[in-house]
């Protein structure tokens, strides 16, 4: 990113534990309230669902892409957390520009994820859930560990994003490091994206500049997921909504995992959602893409 308002922040912009807090990142919120904190939020976005009985009643400030940056100085926070991938970086530096701190997180590995737990709860004065967290941080280590005594025999995994174009992600991706956590390995790890669209088909020349855009999810074919040969396909909730309807388009494909009926349908924010969340995806999907030995 070229500019350093809107850069990954270790650490939250306060000095004092915040009390009127805005959450931009629906994971945020929930881990908010998991961590016995939800209280402090005075506004949350269109997408934060989670829990439900928690956002019930709060104010809606917009989507993640386009809050009402208006709505939210009105709401006089004395933090707006926000993440460097899922918000624009105009809102950010409106709420900067009015004297507003913002924590602009990126977790991008599972690590990350436990560390701004832990951050979370430093920043927020509030250690009431250490041992659940600790629990969390020490499922990992043991999901890991097995993961690790069998990366001869990883499952290859599959997992849209999006459907037009199609697309998936790379290494460099929460998503591709809870899988490979997970058990699975990702077949596209290695694939960037390629500017324009035709280059990242491989119809055209790329033609890719030294700028900010993402190169992390590619748009790939039909016919790279066929010669990747998937051992499992994952079609998730969340960002696109892959259904019934969209198992014929993947059970065409001579693959192992239409040979061996695994395709899964998952819910999208297991592997899409950083934070608490993570204890609900380490219980489902080592059960998917972990290899029976």
């Amino acid at each position: 990113m070229d500019n350093p308002s809107y850069s990954f922040q270790m650490d939250a912009p306060v000095k004092q534990p915040p009390r009127r807090v805005v959450s931009l990142v629906p994971s945020v919120t929930e881990s908010l309230f998991d961590l016995n904190v939800g209280d402090r939020l005075v506004g949350i976005t269109d997408y934060c669902v989670y829990p439900e009985a928690g956002v019930a009643g709060l104010p809606r400030v917009g989507g993640t892409k386009n809050p009402d940056v208006d709505q939210i100085i009105a709401l006089t926070p004395d933090l707006v957390i926000a993440n460097q991938e899922e918000n624009a970086r105009a809102s950010v530096d409106k709420l900067l520009e009015a004297g507003i701190p913002v924590w602009v997180t990126f977790p991008k590995t599972v690590r990350d994820a436990l560390n701004l737990i832990w951050n979370i709860m430093y920043v927020f004065d509030e250690t009431s859930m250490v041992p659940r967290v600790r629990l969390i941080e020490q499922t990992v280590d043991w999901v890991e560990g097995i993961s690790r005594a069998n990366e001869d025999h990883l499952m290859r995994v599959f997992m849209p994003i999006w459907l037009d174009p199609l697309m998936t992600f790379n290494a460099d991706t929460y998503i591709h490091d809870l899988l490979r956590l997970c058990g699975g390995w990702n077949v596209f790890a290695d694939r960037m994206r390629h500017y324009p669209l035709k280059a990242d088909l491989g119809e055209a020349e790329s033609t890719d500049v030294e700028d900010d855009r993402d190169i992390r999810y590619p748009r790939v074919t039909l016919e790279e997921v066929e010669a990747a040969q998937p051992d499992v396909i994952l079609l998730p909730s969340e960002p696109f909504n892959f259904s019934d309807e969209h198992y014929p388009l993947f059970q065409q494909l001579d693959v192992p995992a239409v040979r061996h009926s695994r395709i899964y349908q998952v819910d999208g924010s297991l592997l899409t959602w950083h934070g608490t969340r993570l204890a609900y995806a380490l219980d489902t999907l080592p059960a998917l893409v972990a290899r029976e030995l």
